[in-house]
């Protein structure tokens, strides 16, 4: 675990988000999925599943690039030396399979997050993602931007992105107020996993920072062809588990300018999330549905969440089911007969 991923692998994902860097650690792009921490029934972590885990993204979901440790991983609910666990687990494994693995090193404590970060560097990750604090928060950009820096410092050699969830975090300070000069506060500022609705805040990120070359990471799974058009150069997400290879389809299409297919592609993948959110979604649920399309034992989700109901699990299959999502040797382009 002390050395360095590659850092000349290519991307197995969709070639249309073509932008590049210089620095040695590329920057990140195309799909990345936010991986779950498989857990026991009795809530330990699971780390012996993680290699199956890494096979399935590539080979199934053709994925190539993961988010470690964010949302989806329940990476507030996990202790310190869990989370370094969970990283080296990912990297090991990971390593000549994955193309970049990012680690999510945000916490409350700034101490610990410039240790996770740290960590990070130490094991060979390909950058660090920081959200903001949420308890005692920053009340403006400026504030924000130094508790960034302090962390970014940690891992000088690892590109650094921040994780805007400003649905969770609480904090409304908007993505394109941030970027305004933050490279020349945090130099290994790479781009911004961008986690929320607001497309209008979205679109300018984009447009007021052409020229720096940033990563802008789209983080609304149902949304990405939305903020596609407007720029987005990747995608976080944690459907990409599950549904990477439909996803990949809508950037093939979005790719070749078959708009038409790419938004079929969307809508069909609308057409589960929709079904889903009505029924109650979120981390416990994305667990089952990760079992149950992979096969691999996901496990229930750490306390305060509550484990998916076998009705949850039931609808879901059934869904998954009408819209051919569980055969994915079936579907082939411009095949959208299930989804219609």
């Amino acid at each position: 675990m002390d050395g360095r991923m590659e850092t000349d692998r290519q991307s197995g994902n969709a070639d249309f988000f073509s932008s590049s860097m210089a620095s040695p650690k590329k920057k990140l792009q195309g799909l990345v999925a936010a991986t779950i921490t498989p857990m026991t029934e009795h809530g330990e972590i699971n780390f012996s599943v993680i290699g199956r885990y890494v096979d399935y993204l590539v080979e199934e979901q053709g994925v190539k690039n993961i988010f470690v440790n964010g949302t989806t991983g329940e990476g507030l609910s996990l202790s310190i030396s869990e989370r370094c666990r969970v990283a080296e687990e990912w990297v090991t494994e990971g390593r000549n399979k994955l193309d970049q693995i990012v680690i999510h090193v945000g916490a409350l404590s700034l101490k610990e997050s410039q240790e996770l970060a740290q960590h990070a560097a130490k094991i060979g990750a390909d950058g660090i993602a920081v959200i903001a604090p949420f308890f005692l928060k920053p009340w403006n950009k400026d504030v924000l931007i130094n508790f960034l820096k302090e962390v970014a410092a940690a891992a000088p050699a690892l590109p650094f992105y921040y994780y805007h969830i400003p649905a969770l975090t609480g904090v409304k300070i908007r993505a394109e107020e941030l970027l305004d000069g933050i490279q020349d506060k945090i130099p290994t500022f790479q781009g911004l996993k961008f986690s929320d609705t607001d497309l209008l805040d979205f679109g300018q990120c984009v447009d007021q920072n052409r020229q720096q070359q940033f990563a802008f990471l789209f983080g609304v799974d149902e949304q990405l062809l939305s903020a596609l058009v407007m720029g987005a150069t990747g995608a976080v997400g944690s459907t990409y588990n599950y549904l990477g290879k439909k996803t990949n389809q809508m950037l093939e299409a979005f790719e070749r300018k078959d708009f038409s297919s790419a938004l079929n592609h969307q809508f069909c993948i609308q057409r589960f999330i929709n079904f889903v959110v009505k029924l109650g979604f979120g981390v416990s649920q994305t667990k089952a549905i990760m079992t149950l399309v992979s096969g691999i034992p996901m496990g229930p989700p750490r306390l305060p969440l509550q484990k998916a109901s076998r009705e949850f699990t039931d609808n879901a299959e059934a869904k998954l089911k009408s819209l051919d999502f569980l055969s994915f040797t079936d579907l082939k382009d411009g095949n959208l007969e299930a989804c219609s």
